[in-house]
């Protein structure tokens, strides 16, 4: 987090697919704070915000590189969505069912998050659904479709 402009308020940097994802929510948390979010919008991809009882520079200065976290019950994923941290460590299989290792990282690229899979080799697959058939967070596995060359 950091301050935009001189009027208290701030500039998330999001970690989700998109800033207007942030723009939902009427309440944020920090250090386990609830904060209420008076409005929100999306300038240049990043969230800027204000805060209830940041009502100046000054104040929001002090929640410089500060992180906000949300409440997953406040959180309405579209269908067939998952958060990123609820697959970090599942098992990828290929459309065969063949076993290929695990998601160990999730790299951000310009035109889709790449999945970094741990096995006998790293492979790195696209975040889209040309590649990605499915994702199923409660029981641990991604299921991808792999080209030659992956």
């Amino acid at each position: 987090m950091n301050t935009h402009g001189v009027r208290g308020e701030v500039r998330i940097q999001p970690w989700a697919d998109e800033a207007a994802f942030l723009t939902r929510f009427r309440r944020f948390y920090l250090d386990g704070t609830e904060i209420k979010v008076r409005s929100c919008r999306v300038h240049k991809g990043m969230c800027i915000a204000s805060l209830a009882g940041v009502d100046d520079v000054n104040a929001a200065m002090a929640l410089k590189g500060k992180v906000l976290f949300i409440d997953r019950e406040d959180a309405h994923l579209p269908e067939d969505t998952v958060f990123l941290q609820d697959i970090l460590g599942a098992q990828v299989v290929d459309e065969d069912g063949r076993e290929l290792g695990v998601i160990d990282d999730v790299m951000e690229a310009p035109a889709a998050s790449v999945l970094v899979v741990k096995g006998d080799r790293e492979i790195l697959i696209p975040d889209v659904p040309a590649f990605v058939l499915k994702k199923d967070a409660d029981a641990g596995v991604v299921t991808v479709r792999l080209i030659d060359g992956m």
